[in-house]
């Protein structure tokens, strides 16, 4: 679409106008030069076409300038609407491309409360009856006051009577409609606190801050993307927010804590879901809650996952106990009538915090920290730090010739550095894959089952040093011609331990270090490397500790040794607990389509697909139920364009992403290309896997021509959202 077909399709004036932009666009920029662009790789405009772009100037920025309030009560505020290159918008769409339609909130925190009452409210009638709920303003005075600047004067003022030192808080939100030039609207919010008498704002509500939603939603947004930022929720779920389908709290606090622990909630386990409207919320599970090895295990909650006290100022919040707090998660505790409650019956809050001290002396007591307490989490230098500790670190590898077995150095240390003597560890099983070019393909002998690698329990003959210096020799050899680079890992444990032993609070707690990889050379070149897809920080800003196959692998880099192209689920699908399973054909098991898979998840049943995976003993993995937490651009959860949530370095943009082919008998294309099986972990329908295999022939993918980095339909412009 060109700036000449555009302009054609409106008035003159408007036409003339936009012209005139340009002009002054293309003079201003000839004489300072081109400036950096200010959208990013995750926007569209970064690779549409530069003329469209130039024209709609794409972004919606809402910052609130001032708000007062007169001696009558009328609020009044000022702000300006800029795009993201900080240039003035008309919310008409005639000056500047794409209306932009507000809404306007206001309320205030009571100097003796902490929780917002909105000056505004509506009717809402549903099953569980007739409640008043917070909501926007609507018919006030809009005044433009310069370019890009507009003033509202809100319709509902404060009440009679309001106190001029309370904390006043106006909000805006709104999107700006660019779909009528096939581009994705813009959404943004904003609020600004003030005072009416002028004075300084220092009572506010900080509890959770939008940053630590952010590192597991992306861009935490609802109600069509429009509504972003918590300081902009809590001004409506206040306390008066009731879901009259259901009769349920919607506060805010309730509400979150509800959501998040999902299929956790007592109420949920014993058979009632948990909905707000006719939206189940009863499956979710918090993928930072619960021990390394159990996701979704009541066995403590990791409040200050949200509770972040380095990033919201009253984060500390969480220590102090309530009735409506508290009972959201523990919803089987009725405090009337002291059901489940060892304090028995409780009338009000007041005695909360006589039990509930923010912490006590020992774990897993009555305090707030202590009954959330994680128990893996008690490790030295942690609240509790009852825990020993557990750290090995690969130091180097010698005899690592192709033909020979290598020895692998490394230390055994506990919690606070010290030796840990070897009786200490129940297990150390070290693995061997390379080359690092791509794993899968190696053969280390006739008696090893395991494709592409090797594993080898170490305790038997390994040996250690007073000062924790251990090593072990493989019994296999490097394979006898095996060129480039190899990579030597482990897994371990170490013996289980008892905290609190001969009490009634008794935990027994196996650790487990994170796994080191490290490189050597079979052949004398220089050591490369296994390239770096995903890390372990990109996973634990949703998982906290990332923790598998009973909490012992915490390492994607040590993950893809095994998960490799050949891997699949041949070795435990025979013994499915389910029979139907066990008669299928196995399941591949490759980490960039596992990974893929389980975080596509419930996107995987429309498109047709499933992916089930049998585990241990037989266990069933079905993976269509799991809910991506990010969301996209209109607040949809699930949402998988954002690649760089998990992949570091761009390394989705970087094709080929791998080089052989992998193994997967249920798939649609089998053997799948290294491209192909990367791209139908997400794109699993039987549309995206023709255009696999029809743009695939003897001579390999083709897929580098469109999606390459510079490609028409490269990888980035492809997943672009904004």
């Amino acid at each position: 679409m060109t700036i000449e077909s555009i302009t054609r399709k409106m008035s003159g004036g408007m036409a003339t106008r936009i012209g005139s932009v340009l002009v002054l666009l293309a003079v201003a920029m000839s004489m300072t030069g081109a400036k950096k662009s200010p959208y990013g790789p995750h926007d569209k405009a970064s690779y549409a076409n530069a003329t469209l772009v130039e024209f709609l100037r794409p972004g919606l920025n809402i910052t609130i300038t001032s708000a007062t309030m007169s001696s009558t009560g009328v609020i009044t505020a000022v702000y300006t609407l800029t795009d993201s290159a900080g240039l003035p918008l008309d919310p008409a769409g005639v000056d500047t491309p794409g209306a932009i339609t507000l809404s306007y909130i206001s309320g205030y925190i009571p100097n003796n409360g902490s929780q917002y009452i909105t000056y505004n409210l509506r009717t809402s009638t549903g099953a569980a009856g007739t409640f008043m709920l917070p909501t926007g303003d609507s018919g006030g005075a809009l005044t433009q006051l310069s370019s890009g600047a507009w003033q509202y004067v809100f319709k509902t003022p404060a009440p009679a009577g309001f106190d001029p030192t309370a904390t006043n808080t106006v909000a805006i939100y709104g999107s700006r409609t660019l779909s009528a030039f096939n581009y994705p609207n813009d959404y943004a919010s904003a609020t600004y606190n003030f005072l009416p008498n002028g004075g300084k704002v220092t009572h506010i509500r900080d509890v959770v801050a939008t940053a630590s939603c952010d590192s597991c939603h992306d861009q935490l947004s609802f109600h069509g993307g429009s509504r972003r930022g918590v300081a902009l929720c809590v001004m409506c779920h206040t306390p008066a927010m009731v879901d009259s389908a259901t009769g349920q709290s919607v506060d805010f606090k309730v509400y979150i804590h509800k959501l998040h622990l999902g299929s956790s909630l007592p109420s949920v386990k014993a058979g009632t879901p948990y909905l707000i409207g006719t939206t189940n919320f009863s499956n979710i599970v918090f993928p930072a809650t619960a021990s390394a090895s159990d996701a979704g295990a009541t066995a403590g909650f990791r409040c200050t996952v949200c509770h972040d006290a380095t990033k919201a100022t009253q984060a500390n919040n969480y220590l102090k106990p309530s009735a409506v707090a508290c009972g959201s998660c523990h919803d089987d505790v009725n405090l009337a009538t002291g059901q489940n409650h060892a304090g028995g019956p409780q009338p009000d809050d007041s005695m909360c915090a006589d039990c509930h001290i923010p912490q006590g002396e020992l774990p897993f007591d009555a305090s707030v920290i202590g009954a959330h307490m994680v128990p893996e989490d008690a490790v030295p230098g942690s609240a509790y730090p009852l825990l020993g500790g557990v750290a090995i670190t690969l130091t180097s590898v010698t005899n690592g010739a192709a033909g020979k077995a290598p020895t692998i150095n490394f230390n055994l240390l506990d919690g606070k550095g010290k030796p840990l003597p070897l009786s200490s560890m129940g297990s150390i099983t070290f693995m061997m894959a390379g080359p690092t070019t791509d794993y899968g393909t190696t053969s280390f002998g006739s008696t090893v089952t395991t494709p592409g690698y090797v594993t080898e329990s170490a305790l038997p003959t390994t040996t250690c040093s007073a000062a924790g210096a251990c090593s072990y020799t493989f019994t296999h050899p490097v394979p006898a011609g095996a060129t480039g680079s190899f990579a030597i890992s482990y897994y371990a444990s170490r013996t289980a331990e008892v905290l609190l032993s001969g009490t009634t609070a008794q935990q027994t707690v196996t650790e487990s270090p994170f796994n080191n990889v490290i490189y050597f050379s079979v052949d004398g070149t220089p050591v490369v490397n296994r390239r770096t897809v995903v890390t372990a920080a990109n996973c634990n800003n949703c998982h906290y500790t990332l923790g598998l196959h009973g909490g012992s692998r915490k390492n994607p880099e040590m993950c893809i040794m095994c998960h490799n192209p050949s891997l699949t689920d041949s070795s435990t699908r025979p013994t499915a607990v389910v029979k139907a399973q066990q008669t299928l054909p196995a399941l591949g098991v490759d980490f960039n389509l596992l990974i893929h898979r389980i975080h596509t998840g419930v996107n995987l049943p429309p498109q047709g697909a499933s992916y089930t995976v049998v585990g241990y003993m037989g266990s069933i993995n079905d993976f269509t139920t799991i809910l991506f937490p990010p969301m996209g651009p209109n607040s949809a959860l699930g949402d998988t364009e954002n690649c760089s949530v998990c992949h570091a370095n761009s390394s989705e943009t970087n094709l080929p992403l791998g080089l052989n082919p992998t193994i997967n008998p249920q798939g649609l294309i089998n053997p799948a290309p290294a491209i192909t099986a990367a791209c139908t972990g997400c794109h699993a329908d039987k549309p995206s896997s023709a255009h696999f295999a029809a743009n695939t022939d003897s001579l390999g993918e083709s897929c580098t021509v469109c999606h390459s980095s510079t490609g028409a339909y490269s990888v980035s412009s492809v997943h672009a959202q904004y």
